[in-house]
């Protein structure tokens, strides 16, 4: 075998491990850098309910029920609220800002209890938990729905 193919084979076989450290190195901050954290919806800051046994009655604040039907509609006191294609309920925001603003001037705590309908969609859920925290309201409770 020729001298000179033989040397040029031996040198192909060496790898420079060196630059491949770098762009793996580099490779690993680029992404670092381009990833984006999104915050995960159970940081909602729900507050669940307890049992707790009592020697004496309480007498309970009132409180407001927020239903949600199946066909995503929003029914709180009798009246219906936003369309079940609508993210956002206006007049449900305005409603329990109102409420919230009596509860406070009645030094009470402004309570919500939602109840939705076992096919209702999740998501119609989370719209009126949204509302909720829009007014300000920490204190909300699930119910059993229709």
């Amino acid at each position: 075998m020729n001298p000179v193919l033989k040397e040029l084979m031996e040198e192909r076989t060496e790898l420079p491990i060196a630059p491949l450290i770098d762009v793996v190195f580099l490779l690993l901050i680029y992404f670092m850098v381009v990833a984006s954290l999104r915050p995960q919806e159970a940081d909602l800051g729900i507050t669940l309910p307890g049992t707790i046994l009592q020697s004496r009655t309480v007498s309970m604040p009132d409180e407001q029920i927020v239903d949600v039907r199946k066909d995503g509609t929003v029914v709180l006191n009798g009246r219906l609220y936003g369309e079940s294609h609508q993210r956002e309920i206006p007049g449900l925001a305005a409603t329990l800002y109102r409420y919230k603003q009596a509860a406070e001037s009645t030094d009470s705590k402004a309570l919500i209890t939602v109840q939705a309908a076992d096919e209702a969609r999740h998501e119609r859920v989370v719209d009126v938990l949204n509302v909720c925290a829009g007014v300000g309201i920490k204190y909300v409770t699930f119910g059993l729905g229709e």
